[in-house]
């Protein structure tokens, strides 16, 4: 009788809520409102007779005597609306993100999901039920107490088995969001990413260590449960905590870039690597606690691990000094050989500083490596003045075993630090070689040559060095005419060809002043040596050459009374008697020196 009157109550109630629904989705207001009207066809037609339903039964059961009939029915009126009422409220959760790209996880999870939770929360508010001191009096203790593990076990297992399958579905409802909000958190983007990965896995173990709880297992494996379930929450907090310090971080260097704040950037890498350390330590430590071992207390009760503490908070200051050290002096370096950004407003740097700096960073670098080894080992109890001792005496035998070495290194240290040569220049050597210097060690030195070949020659081997890319050089012109050539017609030739050269839209950026013509040079035998020159960019010169030539070549050509001197035999006019004394000519061969 008192299951009839709650399928009676829960039957009318639920057409009465469907129907009111039905109306109410007609109206104009929730007519595009797709999720309210979801939600009224959960809440009206199971949510509200599930509450009602069971009141009304429990006052109809006052009318009854105690029976086992009537306790049977009170547990099985209440389980029945526990399990329709969780699925209804849960459903309507799921409800509320039925929007956007987050529909069809929401369409697979409400296709999917109301049997097994409805079967849930039956089998769990029947198991609590049965414990009721009241109904065990009715049925019998150990009925009920073994009906009450057997449904909250296969509850258990039935709520796994549904985070397991719904894992997917879930995950996609939790990272799934507006591009809007993406763009503008995108730490809180990646948190929640990662969190859709491993939302299941605390769930998973709280089921295991319920089940646990319910079959009665020893203490030790109820206490490993536990510590596994503390443990994967620790986890994933420390991994939630890590991406939002990164992604925090990640914003302020991407700041630090666009305003050109290079020490800014470069101090909080080094924050947020500290930051990672102190996180690590600390996630040792909880973990040590949950598995019943304290590093902390370690270290501070025993001989052992105070001197062990000691020795790595020593070594880690230590690390910590060197590490700080070399990012200023390496952030400083890289700034200085950094190009600017608006060439017009900065300087560039300069040669000299492109080939010393990197040297120098290098020197730095083993410096500090080598200090920071050196009181590495003295803090670990080893004895370092022997080791010293002896790398001084190796260093000694080697000075004198390689002088050829030691003298490569100081002479090639000599010409970087007076500027003799640097990164880009070509150069000549006294030795033959010529080319390009395309890099400087500590003893060697780098050319590559017009073939495209690379020399490496020791500076030890270096006596003199012609460098033939320093502030300018001069684009030198001697070009010989025959003696019947009108002078002042070929200086304004080579003039105009000069001016040609400067209004050149290429050639005029090679250029440091105008044409200087010298006039008349010298004159031979072949003719007369006209000279001028430019003043050039370094390696200029070459460019600027080959156009004045060609564009002097045209315009001579084209003038009637300029002539190149030739190298083949020219008419000359020789005094010779022949007959009566008349003058005839006579072929002479001359040559041009030139």
């Amino acid at each position: 009788m008192l299951s009839g009157v709650w399928l009676g109550a829960f039957a009318l109630l639920t057409v009465l809520g469907s129907l009111l629904a039905r109306r109410l989705s007609q109206g104009s207001w929730l007519r595009t409102r797709q999720r309210s009207q979801d939600l009224l066809g959960y809440l009206l037609p199971y949510t509200v007779p599930a509450l009602l339903c069971l009141p009304l039964t429990l006052y109809v059961s006052h009318f009854l005597q105690a029976s086992v009939g009537r306790a049977l029915a009170l547990c099985l009126a209440y389980a029945t609306s526990s399990g329709i009422f969780s699925t209804s409220m849960l459903l309507c959760v799921v409800v509320m993100f039925n929007v956007g790209h987050k529909r069809p996880a929401v369409r697979i999870i409400r296709d999917y999901c109301p049997k097994p939770l409805f079967l849930i929360g039956f089998l769990a508010a029947l198991s609590d039920a049965l414990t009721s001191p009241q109904i065990a009096r009715q049925l019998g203790g150990n009925i009920t107490s073994s009906v009450a593990v057997f449904t909250g076990l296969i509850a258990s297992i039935i709520f796994g088995l549904l985070v397991i399958r719904l894992r997917r579905p879930v995950a996609h409802l939790i990272r799934n969001r507006p591009l809007a909000q993406r763009l503008k958190q995108p730490s809180l983007q990646e948190s929640l990413r990662i969190f859709s990965g491993l939302w299941y896995w605390p769930i998973v173990l709280m089921v295991l260590v319920s089940a646990v709880n319910l079959i009665g297992i020893g203490e030790d494996n109820q206490k490993a449960l536990r510590c596994a379930l503390f443990t994967t929450v620790l986890l994933i907090g420390t991994v939630f905590l890590s991406t939002i310090l990164q992604h925090l971080f990640k914003s302020r260097k991407a700041e630090a870039i666009q305003r050109s704040s290079a020490y800014k950037e470069r101090f909080l890498s080094l924050l947020h690597a500290l930051l990672r350390i102190v996180m690590a330590i600390a996630f040792i430590d909880i973990l040590g606690r949950i598995w019943g071992v304290s590093l902390l207390d370690f270290a501070q009760s025993s001989t052992i691990g105070r001197a062990i503490s000691n020795a790595l908070s020593s070594i880690g200051l230590i690390f910590l000094v060197t590490w700080l050290l070399w990012v200023v002096l390496d952030t400083a370096i890289q700034e200085a050989l950094k190009p600017p950004v608006s060439k017009r407003s900065s300087r560039q740097p300069s040669t000299r500083v492109k080939t010393i700096l990197p040297l120098l960073r290098n020197a730095i670098k083993i410096i500090l490596v080598v200090i920071c080894a050196i009181t590495t080992m003295a803090n670990l109890g080893i004895n370092v003045a022997p080791l010293l001792a002896g790398a001084g005496v190796v260093g000694l035998a080697i000075g004198f075993g390689s002088q050829q070495l030691v003298q490569d290194v100081i002479t090639g240290l000599f010409i970087i630090i007076e500027d003799t040569l640097s990164i880009g220049d070509w150069v000549v050597l006294d030795s033959g070689h010529a080319g390009t210097v395309e890099g400087l060690t500590i003893r060697t030195l780098r050319l590559r040559d017009g073939k495209g070949f690379v020399h490496s020659v020791p500076f030890g081997q270096i006596k003199a060095v012609t460098n033939q890319s320093r502030q300018f050089a001069y684009a030198f012109f001697s070009v010989q005419f025959t003696y019947d050539t009108d002078v002042d017609k070929a200086i304004e030739l080579i003039r105009e060809t000069g001016d040609s050269i400067r209004e050149d839209p290429f050639l005029k950026y090679n250029l440091q002043g105008p044409l200087d013509v010298f006039g008349v040079d010298r004159m031979d035998l072949n003719g007369v040596v006209l000279t001028a020159q430019f003043r050039t960019v370094s390696g200029g010169q070459y460019a600027v050459s080959r156009a004045f030539n060609q564009r002097l070549k045209k315009l001579v050509d084209n003038s009637p009374d300029v002539h190149f001197a030739q190298t083949y035999p020219q008419q000359v006019l020789l005094p010779k008697r022949q007959g009566e004394g008349e003058l005839v000519a006579s072929e002479v061969p001359q040559r041009s020196s030139t």
